[in-house]
Protein backbone atom coordinates (compact mmCIF):
# COMPACT_ATOMS: atom_id res chain seq x y z
CA UNK A 1 0.00 0.00 0.00
CA UNK A 2 1.25 3.50 -0.58
CA UNK A 3 2.02 5.96 2.02
CA UNK A 4 0.74 9.38 0.59
CA UNK A 5 2.50 12.53 1.96
CA UNK A 6 2.14 16.02 2.61
CA UNK A 7 4.06 18.81 2.55
CA UNK A 8 3.54 21.86 4.75
CA UNK A 9 6.08 24.55 4.68
CA UNK A 10 8.86 24.17 1.71
CA UNK A 11 11.95 24.91 3.52
CA UNK A 12 15.64 24.36 2.96
CA UNK A 13 15.88 20.43 4.44
CA UNK A 14 12.47 19.99 3.36
CA UNK A 15 13.66 20.78 -0.05
CA UNK A 16 17.19 19.39 0.03
CA UNK A 17 16.16 16.36 1.56
CA UNK A 18 12.53 15.30 3.19
CA UNK A 19 11.05 15.86 -0.56
CA UNK A 20 13.60 13.86 -2.26
CA UNK A 21 14.46 11.40 -0.08
CA UNK A 22 10.84 10.19 0.49
CA UNK A 23 9.98 10.35 -3.35
CA UNK A 24 13.27 7.27 -3.24
CA UNK A 25 11.47 5.29 -1.50
CA UNK A 26 9.53 2.29 -3.14
CA UNK A 27 5.56 2.67 -1.92
CA UNK A 28 5.95 6.43 -0.88
CA UNK A 29 4.32 9.60 -3.26
CA UNK A 30 4.30 12.92 -2.24
CA UNK A 31 1.17 14.13 -3.27
CA UNK A 32 0.36 17.16 -2.13
CA UNK A 33 1.92 20.62 -0.73
CA UNK A 34 1.50 24.16 0.83
CA UNK A 35 4.38 26.81 1.15
CA UNK A 36 3.96 30.17 2.24
CA UNK A 37 2.52 31.70 -0.80
CA UNK A 38 1.05 30.24 -3.97
CA UNK A 39 3.56 31.02 -6.14
CA UNK A 40 6.08 29.18 -4.13
CA UNK A 41 4.14 26.08 -3.68
CA UNK A 42 3.44 26.12 -7.25
CA UNK A 43 7.00 26.35 -7.65
CA UNK A 44 7.98 23.11 -5.66
CA UNK A 45 4.98 21.37 -6.67
CA UNK A 46 6.71 21.47 -10.34
CA UNK A 47 10.52 21.11 -9.42
CA UNK A 48 9.71 17.52 -7.54
CA UNK A 49 6.23 16.58 -9.80
CA UNK A 50 3.74 17.07 -6.85
CA UNK A 51 0.09 16.49 -7.88
CA UNK A 52 -1.92 18.84 -5.30
CA UNK A 53 -1.30 22.07 -4.55
CA UNK A 54 -3.62 23.64 -1.50
CA UNK A 55 -3.54 27.30 -0.71
CA UNK A 56 -3.77 27.10 3.30
CA UNK A 57 -2.13 24.05 5.47
CA UNK A 58 -4.97 23.47 7.47
CA UNK A 59 -6.74 22.15 4.32
CA UNK A 60 -3.67 19.86 3.42
CA UNK A 61 -4.23 18.43 6.52
CA UNK A 62 -7.63 18.04 6.28
CA UNK A 63 -7.00 16.05 3.04
CA UNK A 64 -8.42 12.45 3.08
CA UNK A 65 -5.94 11.70 0.12
CA UNK A 66 -3.32 11.69 2.74
CA UNK A 67 -1.86 9.41 4.89
CA UNK A 68 1.33 11.71 6.96
CA UNK A 69 2.48 15.22 6.87
CA UNK A 70 6.01 16.42 6.77
CA UNK A 71 6.21 19.64 8.66
CA UNK A 72 8.90 21.68 7.29
CA UNK A 73 8.01 25.38 8.39
CA UNK A 74 9.62 27.49 11.30
CA UNK A 75 9.19 26.59 15.09
CA UNK A 76 5.51 28.90 15.02
CA UNK A 77 3.36 26.79 13.53
CA UNK A 78 4.71 22.98 14.60
CA UNK A 79 2.77 22.73 17.34
CA UNK A 80 -0.53 24.06 15.61
CA UNK A 81 -0.05 21.87 12.22
CA UNK A 82 1.96 18.63 14.13
CA UNK A 83 -1.54 18.72 17.07
CA UNK A 84 -3.96 19.27 13.74
CA UNK A 85 -2.57 16.62 11.17
CA UNK A 86 -2.68 13.80 14.51
CA UNK A 87 -6.13 14.75 15.03
CA UNK A 88 -7.06 14.42 11.17
CA UNK A 89 -4.97 10.94 11.38
CA UNK A 90 -1.91 11.80 9.83
CA UNK A 91 1.40 10.66 11.00
CA UNK A 92 3.90 13.80 11.42
CA UNK A 93 7.38 14.09 10.76
CA UNK A 94 8.06 17.44 12.09
CA UNK A 95 10.82 19.37 11.35
CA UNK A 96 13.46 20.60 14.80
CA UNK A 97 13.56 22.44 16.65
CA UNK A 98 10.05 21.09 18.41
CA UNK A 99 8.20 24.01 19.38
CA UNK A 100 8.58 27.35 20.40
CA UNK A 101 8.35 26.69 24.02
CA UNK A 102 7.55 23.82 26.50
CA UNK A 103 4.16 24.42 26.80
CA UNK A 104 3.94 23.95 22.91
CA UNK A 105 6.16 20.68 23.28
CA UNK A 106 4.01 18.93 25.96
CA UNK A 107 1.05 19.98 24.06
CA UNK A 108 2.47 18.13 20.87
CA UNK A 109 3.27 15.16 23.16
CA UNK A 110 0.29 15.00 24.62
CA UNK A 111 -1.53 14.75 20.99
CA UNK A 112 1.25 11.84 20.09
CA UNK A 113 -0.03 10.11 22.91
CA UNK A 114 -3.58 10.36 22.40
CA UNK A 115 -3.33 9.74 18.79
CA UNK A 116 -1.13 6.61 18.99
CA UNK A 117 -0.27 4.34 17.39
CA UNK A 118 0.20 7.36 14.73
CA UNK A 119 3.90 7.87 14.57
CA UNK A 120 5.18 11.59 15.90
CA UNK A 121 9.41 11.66 15.03
CA UNK A 122 10.74 15.32 15.01
CA UNK A 123 13.87 15.79 12.66
CA UNK A 124 16.97 14.61 14.94
CA UNK A 125 20.09 16.77 15.69
CA UNK A 126 22.14 16.18 12.71
CA UNK A 127 25.98 17.16 13.40
CA UNK A 128 26.84 13.96 15.44
CA UNK A 129 25.40 11.28 13.90
CA UNK A 130 28.60 9.66 11.91
CA UNK A 131 29.91 9.36 15.63
CA UNK A 132 27.41 9.00 18.32
CA UNK A 133 27.51 4.96 18.53
CA UNK A 134 31.09 5.28 18.87
CA UNK A 135 31.36 8.47 21.78
CA UNK A 136 28.56 6.01 23.29
CA UNK A 137 30.60 3.17 23.03
CA UNK A 138 33.87 5.02 24.58
CA UNK A 139 32.40 6.36 27.33
CA UNK A 140 31.33 3.20 28.44
CA UNK A 141 34.29 1.53 28.35
CA UNK A 142 35.78 4.41 30.40
CA UNK A 143 37.55 6.05 27.99
CA UNK A 144 37.73 9.14 29.69
CA UNK A 145 37.37 7.81 32.88
CA UNK A 146 34.93 10.04 35.41
CA UNK A 147 33.35 12.62 33.60
CA UNK A 148 33.92 16.07 34.82
CA UNK A 149 33.84 18.85 32.37
CA UNK A 150 31.70 18.97 28.87
CA UNK A 151 33.08 22.12 26.19
CA UNK A 152 30.55 23.30 23.26
CA UNK A 153 32.05 25.80 21.04
CA UNK A 154 29.63 27.10 18.19
CA UNK A 155 30.68 30.28 16.04
CA UNK A 156 33.35 31.41 14.36
CA UNK A 157 32.08 34.56 12.67
CA UNK A 158 32.62 38.58 12.72
CA UNK A 159 29.32 40.71 13.94
CA UNK A 160 27.01 41.12 11.00
CA UNK A 161 25.68 44.37 11.39
CA UNK A 162 23.97 45.18 8.04
CA UNK A 163 22.70 41.44 7.65
CA UNK A 164 19.06 40.63 6.58
CA UNK A 165 17.06 39.83 9.38
CA UNK A 166 17.24 35.60 9.62
CA UNK A 167 14.50 33.91 11.01
CA UNK A 168 16.49 32.09 13.69
CA UNK A 169 16.75 36.02 15.02
CA UNK A 170 13.13 36.61 15.03
CA UNK A 171 11.33 35.29 18.39
CA UNK A 172 7.83 35.33 16.61
CA UNK A 173 9.06 32.68 14.51
CA UNK A 174 11.16 30.53 16.84
CA UNK A 175 10.29 31.32 20.30
CA UNK A 176 12.87 30.68 23.23
CA UNK A 177 14.88 28.57 20.75
CA UNK A 178 18.38 30.72 20.36
CA UNK A 179 20.59 29.71 17.13
CA UNK A 180 22.22 26.36 17.59
CA UNK A 181 22.01 25.52 21.30
CA UNK A 182 19.06 22.83 21.31
CA UNK A 183 20.67 20.96 18.87
CA UNK A 184 23.82 20.52 20.30
CA UNK A 185 22.20 20.53 23.98
CA UNK A 186 19.82 17.13 22.19
CA UNK A 187 23.25 16.11 20.66
CA UNK A 188 24.76 16.29 24.65
CA UNK A 189 21.84 14.37 25.77
CA UNK A 190 22.80 11.33 23.42
CA UNK A 191 26.60 11.13 24.93
CA UNK A 192 26.56 12.41 28.55
CA UNK A 193 22.70 12.77 29.50
CA UNK A 194 20.22 15.53 30.64
CA UNK A 195 21.11 18.79 32.66
CA UNK A 196 19.85 19.19 36.37
CA UNK A 197 20.59 23.21 36.39
CA UNK A 198 21.26 25.81 33.98
CA UNK A 199 22.64 29.61 34.46
CA UNK A 200 23.04 31.91 30.91
CA UNK A 201 23.95 34.91 30.31
CA UNK A 202 23.21 36.51 26.49
CA UNK A 203 23.94 39.66 24.99
CA UNK A 204 22.12 41.28 21.70
CA UNK A 205 24.71 43.50 20.09
CA UNK A 206 22.97 44.10 16.78
CA UNK A 207 19.07 45.05 18.40
CA UNK A 208 17.60 45.98 15.10
CA UNK A 209 17.49 44.84 11.76
CA UNK A 210 15.15 45.00 8.04
CA UNK A 211 13.71 42.09 7.80
CA UNK A 212 12.22 40.92 4.12
CA UNK A 213 10.15 43.58 3.91
CA UNK A 214 12.72 46.13 4.63
CA UNK A 215 10.94 47.03 7.84
CA UNK A 216 13.02 47.57 10.60
CA UNK A 217 12.78 44.74 13.53
CA UNK A 218 13.92 44.85 17.08
CA UNK A 219 15.86 41.86 18.19
CA UNK A 220 15.35 39.80 21.54
CA UNK A 221 17.33 36.84 20.41
CA UNK A 222 20.71 36.75 21.34
CA UNK A 223 23.49 37.35 19.12
CA UNK A 224 26.09 35.80 21.99
CA UNK A 225 25.08 33.00 24.42
CA UNK A 226 27.06 31.49 27.44
CA UNK A 227 25.31 28.38 29.34
CA UNK A 228 26.41 26.84 32.51
CA UNK A 229 25.00 23.56 33.23
CA UNK A 230 25.24 21.21 36.41
CA UNK A 231 24.81 17.44 34.60
CA UNK A 232 22.97 14.96 35.90
CA UNK A 233 25.94 12.41 35.88
CA UNK A 234 27.61 14.59 37.98
CA UNK A 235 29.97 16.26 34.98
CA UNK A 236 29.63 20.38 34.10
CA UNK A 237 29.01 21.24 31.00
CA UNK A 238 29.89 25.07 28.74
CA UNK A 239 27.96 26.07 26.28
CA UNK A 240 29.15 28.64 24.37
CA UNK A 241 26.86 29.71 20.83
CA UNK A 242 28.08 32.94 19.36
CA UNK A 243 27.37 34.96 15.92
CA UNK A 244 30.27 37.07 16.79
CA UNK A 245 33.53 35.15 17.60
CA UNK A 246 35.49 36.02 14.53
CA UNK A 247 37.93 33.00 14.16
CA UNK A 248 37.05 31.22 16.79
CA UNK A 249 37.28 28.32 14.49
CA UNK A 250 35.20 25.22 13.50
CA UNK A 251 32.50 24.29 16.18
CA UNK A 252 33.77 21.89 19.08
CA UNK A 253 32.27 19.94 21.54
CA UNK A 254 34.43 18.40 24.12
CA UNK A 255 34.38 15.82 26.96
CA UNK A 256 37.19 16.02 29.76
CA UNK A 257 37.59 13.47 32.08
CA UNK A 258 39.38 11.88 34.86
CA UNK A 259 41.48 9.57 32.68
CA UNK A 260 40.80 10.77 29.05
CA UNK A 261 39.49 13.53 26.62
CA UNK A 262 37.58 13.61 23.72
CA UNK A 263 36.85 16.08 20.95
CA UNK A 264 34.36 16.19 18.00
CA UNK A 265 35.44 18.65 15.38
CA UNK A 266 35.24 19.01 11.57
CA UNK A 267 33.01 15.97 11.57
CA UNK A 268 35.73 13.76 13.00
CA UNK A 269 36.65 12.36 16.69
CA UNK A 270 39.62 12.93 18.42
CA UNK A 271 40.73 11.29 21.51
CA UNK A 272 43.62 11.67 24.08
CA UNK A 273 44.19 8.99 27.36
CA UNK A 274 46.38 10.71 30.63
CA UNK A 275 49.35 9.21 28.92
CA UNK A 276 48.62 10.18 25.72
CA UNK A 277 50.59 13.68 24.47
CA UNK A 278 48.11 15.00 22.49
CA UNK A 279 44.67 13.97 20.74
CA UNK A 280 44.71 12.06 17.79
CA UNK A 281 42.65 10.95 15.07
CA UNK A 282 39.77 8.04 16.94
CA UNK A 283 38.31 6.03 13.76
CA UNK A 284 34.77 5.07 13.57
CA UNK A 285 33.96 1.28 12.66
CA UNK A 286 31.71 1.40 9.34
CA UNK A 287 28.94 -1.09 11.80
CA UNK A 288 28.88 2.30 14.09
CA UNK A 289 28.93 5.34 11.52
CA UNK A 290 25.88 6.50 11.54
CA UNK A 291 24.25 8.96 8.96
CA UNK A 292 21.08 10.64 7.90
CA UNK A 293 18.30 8.39 7.66
CA UNK A 294 15.10 10.90 8.66
CA UNK A 295 12.55 9.79 5.98
CA UNK A 296 13.97 6.31 5.90
CA UNK A 297 13.15 5.85 9.81
CA UNK A 298 9.71 7.52 9.46
CA UNK A 299 8.69 5.45 6.79
CA UNK A 300 9.91 2.21 9.10
CA UNK A 301 8.36 3.31 11.49
CA UNK A 302 4.53 3.80 10.17
CA UNK A 303 5.09 0.50 8.57
CA UNK A 304 5.95 -0.62 12.24
CA UNK A 305 9.63 -2.14 11.05
CA UNK A 306 10.95 0.24 13.49
CA UNK A 307 10.71 2.42 16.56
CA UNK A 308 11.07 6.40 16.58
CA UNK A 309 14.67 6.80 17.81
CA UNK A 310 15.70 9.98 16.41
CA UNK A 311 14.04 11.86 17.51
CA UNK A 312 10.66 11.05 19.58
CA UNK A 313 8.40 13.66 21.12
CA UNK A 314 9.84 12.86 24.91
CA UNK A 315 13.41 13.75 23.34
CA UNK A 316 11.45 17.23 22.17
CA UNK A 317 9.89 18.10 25.22
CA UNK A 318 13.68 17.44 26.99
CA UNK A 319 15.34 19.58 24.98
CA UNK A 320 12.75 22.09 25.10
CA UNK A 321 12.53 22.25 28.69
CA UNK A 322 16.14 23.20 28.53
CA UNK A 323 16.07 25.69 26.10
CA UNK A 324 13.11 27.27 28.09
CA UNK A 325 15.56 27.20 31.21
CA UNK A 326 18.62 29.35 29.54
CA UNK A 327 16.06 31.49 28.36
CA UNK A 328 14.42 31.92 32.37
CA UNK A 329 17.72 32.31 33.33
CA UNK A 330 18.51 35.05 30.99
CA UNK A 331 15.83 36.64 31.78
CA UNK A 332 15.59 36.16 35.51
CA UNK A 333 19.62 36.19 35.96
CA UNK A 334 19.76 33.37 38.24
CA UNK A 335 19.81 29.69 38.37
CA UNK A 336 17.13 27.70 36.80
CA UNK A 337 16.23 23.80 37.92
CA UNK A 338 14.77 21.77 34.94
CA UNK A 339 11.44 19.74 35.54
CA UNK A 340 12.75 16.13 35.71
Amino acid sequence: MTIRVGVIGAGANTVRFHIPRLQQIEGVAVTAVVNRSPESSQRVAQQFGIARVHRHWQDLVADPALDAVVIGTWPYLHARATIAALRAGKHVLCEARMAMDVAEALAMREAARACEPLVTQIVPAPFSLPVDATIARLLAAGYCGDLLAVDVQDGGGFIQPDAALHWRQDADLCGVNVMSLGIWYETLMRWVGEATRVVALGRTFVRQRHDATGALRAIRVPDHLDVLADLACGAQAHIRISTVQGHAGPPSATLYGSAGTLRFVGGALFGGRRADAALAPIDIPAHEAGAWRVEESFIGAIRGSEPVRLTDVDTGVKYMRFTEAVACSMASGTAIALER
